[in-house]
């Protein structure tokens, strides 16, 4: 999802405080590699400088049956990794490397730091992160309940209506 927040973190990126090396570094995937994984903690955000990744849950379909379908795929200067960013929680979806790409591995503990450091850039990147999350939620809600209404349609819901 291309959102408002990328400018900021690509002028942080390039601020002499937050120094790459130090602060963040450059990853390289290559195509079908797997980013991060559900359950896991990295304590990083992730900013696509190039390349297309995939968001992918597991959705399990009883006992023995899990499905791992593809929700979305972000492009360069797109970002992940913000729940995890926020709340210090581990992810909730697994990301794998589409093609080939480089990511900007931010360590969140020293983007928090930095941030609280340069109130100029923290409240525009809270601001835009926020934005960023509640699209996500709107659209969520959205596919929810799309859901919810085939599940209802498909048990005869509409019978009780008559």
């Amino acid at each position: 999802m291309k959102n408002d927040q990328t400018p900021y973190l690509l002028a942080i990126l390039g601020h002499p405080a937050f120094k790459e090396g130090e602060h963040w570094q450059t990853r390289t995937f290559t195509a079908e590699q797997t980013i991060l994984e559900e359950g896991e903690n990295t304590s990083s955000l992730y900013l696509i400088l190039n390349g297309c990744v995939r968001v992918i849950a597991n959705i399990a379909l009883g006992s023995d049956k899990t499905i791992h379908p593809g929700f979305k795929d972000l492009t360069q200067h797109d970002v992940f990794g913000e729940l995890s960013f926020i709340n210090n929680q581990p992810h909730t979806t697994n990301i794998t490397a589409v093609t080939d790409c480089k990511v900007a591995v931010i360590r969140n503990k020293l983007l928090e730091q930095f941030l609280n450091s340069h109130p100029e850039h923290g409240l525009a990147f809270y601001k835009e992160v926020s934005k960023t999350l509640a699209l996500r939620l709107s659209t969520t809600n959205t596919k929810a309940f799309s859901l919810l209404a085939w599940g209802l349609n498909h048990k005869g819901i509409e019978k009780h209506f008559n």
